[in-house]
C-alpha cells in the first residue's frame, strides 16, 4: 500500500485556483484593463501623447531622481546594515526597528513632515537655505524623498547576507596578511555585491511609482519638480483617460524590466551563495 503524505493545506488543484483567482483580481485584470485600453490607440497617437514635452520632463526628473535616491540607499544602506549586524551598541534595536519606519508611516505624512523641515522656515531648512541648499519645492526635494521611502529595500536585502557571511574567512584572509582594504575587496565585496544590486534595484523600482511622498515637497511645478505619477493623476482630474493611460504605460514597461532585473538579480544571487 502506497504510503499517503499528509498535507496541512488543501490540494494543489484548489490552491492553485484560489491562487490564481486571487492573482486575476488583483493584478491580471487590471492589467488586461489598461493593454486593451492602450490597444484603442494607434501608435503615433500613443507617442504623441507619451513624449510631450511636459511628460519627457516628467519622465526625466523621475528617472533621475530615482536613480540618485537608489545610489544613496545603496551606499549608506549598506553601511547601516553592516553597522546593525556587525556592532552592538545601546540603541541597536531601536535603531534597527527605525529601518521600516517608512513603511508604517502614510507616504502623504511622510511629505508633508520632509516639506516643513526642509522648508526655509524649517527645522532644517532655516539652516541650509542660507547655504544654498534648497530640499523644498526642488528636484532635490524629490531626491529626499525618495532616498526616504527606499532606504529599508537595501537594509533588508543585506541584513539576512550579512548575518550569513562567515567571519572565519575573514580573518583567514588576516592571518595571511591581507589588510582591511584588500579583504574587504577580495573577500566581503564580492559576496555582498548581487545583494547591494537587488537592494538598489528595488528601491530604484519603488521609487520611480512614489507619488504620496513627493506631492508635498516637490511643489508639483510643470517642467521643474513634476514628476510622472503625478502627471498620470493631473490626466485624470482633467479628464484626459489616454494621455493618463499613454503615461501610465511607460511607468509599466519600465516596471516590467526592472521586475526581470530583480529577478535575475535574485537568481544570481542565489547561485553565487551557493
Amino acid at each position: 500500500m502506497a504510503h499517503k503524505t499528509f498535507r496541512v493545506l488543501p490540494g494543489f488543484g484548489l490552491t492553485m485556483g484560489f491562487t490564481l483567482c486571487y492573482l486575476s483580481a488583483i493584478v491580471l485584470i487590471p492589467f488586461a484593463g489598461l493593454v486593451l485600453r492602450t490597444l484603442e490607440l494607434s501608435w503615433t497617437d500613443f507617442w504623441h501623447l507619451a513624449t510631450t514635452d511636459r511628460s519627457l520632463a516628467a519622465y526625466r526628473l523621475t528617472f533621475g531622481a530615482s536613480l540618485v535616491a537608489a545610489v544613496a540607499n545603496a551606499v549608506f544602506g549598506t553601511l547601516l546594515a553592516w553597522v546593525l549586524v556587525r556592532y552592538e551598541f545601546p540603541g541597536r534595536r531601536f535603531i534597527d526597528a527605525m529601518v521600516d519606519f517608512p513603511f508604517a508611516l502614510p507616504t502623504a505624512v511622510a511629505g508633508l513632515t520632509l516639506a516643513n523641515l526642509f522648508a526655509a522656515n524649517g527645522w532644517l531648512g532655516k539652516y541650509l537655505v542660507p547655504l544654498g541648499i534648497k530640499g523644498a519645492f526642488t528636484p532635490l526635494g524629490v531626491v529626499i524623498a525618495l532616498t526616504f521611502v527606499g532606504l529599508p529595500f537595501v537594509v533588508r536585502t543585506l541584513q539576512p547576507v550579512l548575518q550569513n557571511l562567515e567571519r572565519e574567512v575573514e580573518e583567514a584572509a588576516a592571518t595571511l596578511g591581507a589588510g582591511r582594504m584588500r579583504t574587504f575587496v577580495a573577500v566581503i565585496a564580492p559576496s555582498l555585491l548581487p545583494a547591494v544590486l537587488t537592494g538598489f534595484a528595488l528601491a530604484f523600482a519603488r521609487a520611480i511609482g512614489e507619488y504620496g511622498s513627493i506631492v508635498f515637497i516637490s511643489g508639483n511645478l510643470p517642467f521643474k519638480t513634476e514628476i510622472a505619477p503625478y502627471l498620470i493623476v493631473m490626466r485624470l482630474e482633467e479628464y484626459d483617460y489616454t494621455g493618463a493611460i499613454a503615461l501610465a504605460v511607460v511607468l509599466l514597461v519600465f516596471s516590467f524590466l526592472l521586475l526581470g532585473l530583480i529577478n535575475l538579480l535574485e537568481h544570481w544571487s542565489s547561485r553565487f551563495q551557493h
